[in-house]
């Protein structure tokens, strides 16, 4: 049998990975949108370099955008098989897709508006929301801890990651010529303590296993004092430079470890008596999908939802849906915080508020999390000077600013602690992806000390024979 790495290989976006038998058989592992890689992007997500009708089945990790968010065209391009994934990844992906097809559609009628003037031709989105909502046709869930049948060759049993809400680590059973070989993924690894989520769960021994990097040469502050740092920066923006305060938040999982972080400065009595918006159509979707699902939440939140019915709610709260609501904000002048996708600032409606507030000294923005260097919250976690939004350079005057302590992806700590359950002699191979090329040769060197023998790096489109 044979793995090739078709995203995420030696960068972070992208996940996808194509397991071949030697009868033929294709299993794709994630099928996931590149974002922030600059004008490469989107030519990242035309080539996937394979051919969709040959694929048989397709496991999904879970529902964020890099690793779901190719399915349409994936079916678009002749995958007619399953896609495989726990209920609420099946619910969480539905949204994001379409959400995907919608900017697509709409931020090319701009382009194409340009190109047209220009004499050039038109651009086609990767898909459009009839084939997003096509997309979901294909899906079969499966719950945590139970192995699953796929065929006469293999079985998978997803168990919990941690990393949001639906997100699993996925261990497949293969069966070829009388010989059983075991092969872990572990999509993207949340962290032990999460102040959410369940921590990732130990995993059978494994022959191969291909694992994300994302930090694995760093190491995150502490989660509790999130909520503290929240305040600092509300307090600094809104209350002493009467401000606003702009978070880039990715719509699943740091939207509501935000929404959760500031209802627990109100239990405490802590939080400013201001105005809070979530500004994303999507991030409101999100929310209600993530809080049907209480029992992935940890024993902490088990808890508290005995007191707080709603755990990502409280005074001040207001959920915007309109465009006109939101362009409204760019005329308030009155302290207020702003939540709003997307998280690496690239797109959405986040973009838009940095491009009115940036070039004003009152106002801050604040990231939550990982940004890829070329996207426009990379670019800025550098505080240059001057940056370009939308085609227009605007100085920056805000105050750039990041919490360290709110990421989704376990450091390399927790990276670790979860292949401790392994004994590493019995691994015969370990692929690092999901990471930047620097990070994951720290991390490889860090892996080979613990005593895993190899431990390789592959490119985008490697192919590799196991067994």
């Amino acid at each position: 049998m044979k793995i090739a790495f078709h995203g995420a290989a030696r960068t972070v976006t992208g996940s996808k990975h194509l397991l071949t038998l030697t009868n033929g058989k294709k299993y794709l592992l994630d099928c996931g949108l590149y974002q922030g890689m600059g004008k490469e992007t989107d030519d990242l997500n035309r080539d996937f370099g394979f051919n969709p009708a040959e694929i048989d089945h397709m496991i999904l990790s879970h529902a964020h955008i890099d690793h779901c968010g190719l399915i349409p065209k994936l079916i678009k391009e002749g995958y007619n098989g399953k896609v495989y994934a726990t209920p609420a990844t099946k619910d969480l992906a539905a949204i994001l897709m379409a959400d995907s097809a919608g900017i697509q559609e709409n931020d090319l009628k701009f382009v194409n508006k340009t190109r047209a003037a220009q004499g050039k031709s038109y651009i086609a989105p990767l898909y459009i929301t009839e084939d997003a909502v096509r997309a979901v046709e294909h899906f079969v869930t499966v719950d945590y801890g139970k192995w699953f049948t796929i065929d006469e060759n293999v079985q998978f049993m997803y168990l919990d990651a941690g990393h949001i809400i639906g997100s699993t680590t996925v261990h497949l059973k293969i069966n070829e010529n009388g010989k059983e070989t075991h092969l872990t993924f572990s999509g993207d690894l949340g962290r032990y303590r999460d102040i959410i989520l369940k921590s990732p769960q130990d995993f059978p021994q494994a022959d191969y296993i291909i694992m994300e990097s994302t930090y694995g040469n760093k190491l995150h502050d502490e989660i509790t004092g999130t909520p503290d740092k929240l305040l600092e920066w509300i307090t600094k923006t809104c209350l002493q430079k009467k401000g606003k305060l702009i978070i880039p938040a990715f719509s699943v999982g740091r939207t509501q470890e935000l929404l959760y972080a500031l209802n627990q400065l109100e239990n405490e009595n802590r939080l400013p008596d201001l105005p809070y918006y979530v500004d994303s159509p999507l991030s409101f979707e999100a929310t209600q999908i993530i809080k049907s699902y209480p029992q992935d939440f940890n024993s902490r939140v088990q808890k508290i939802l005995l007191s707080d019915k709603n755990p990502f709610d409280f005074k001040g709260l207001k959920f915007v849906k309109s465009v006109e609501e939101s362009k409204s904000l760019n005329y308030r002048v009155d302290p207020l915080v702003i939540i709003s996708a997307s998280g690496m600032a690239d797109a959405g409606r986040v973009k838009h508020h940095i491009s009115n507030n940036i070039e004003n000294s009152r106002n801050s923005i604040l990231f939550s999390g990982y940004c890829e260097p070329n996207s426009l919250g990379g670019r800025l976690k550098l505080h240059p000077k001057e940056v370009g939004l939308f085609g227009q350079p605007h100085e920056v005057h805000a105050d750039i600013g990041e919490i360290k302590s709110m990421s989704a992806h376990g450091d390399y700590e927790d990276m670790t602690q979860w292949l401790a359950c392994q004994d590493p002699k019995l691994v015969k191979k370990l692929f690092l992806v999901h990471g930047d090329y620097d990070v994951q040769q720290d991390f490889r060197n860090r892996l080979i000390r613990k005593g895993f023998l190899d431990v390789e790096i592959p490119a985008r489109h490697t192919e590799v024979g196991l067994g």
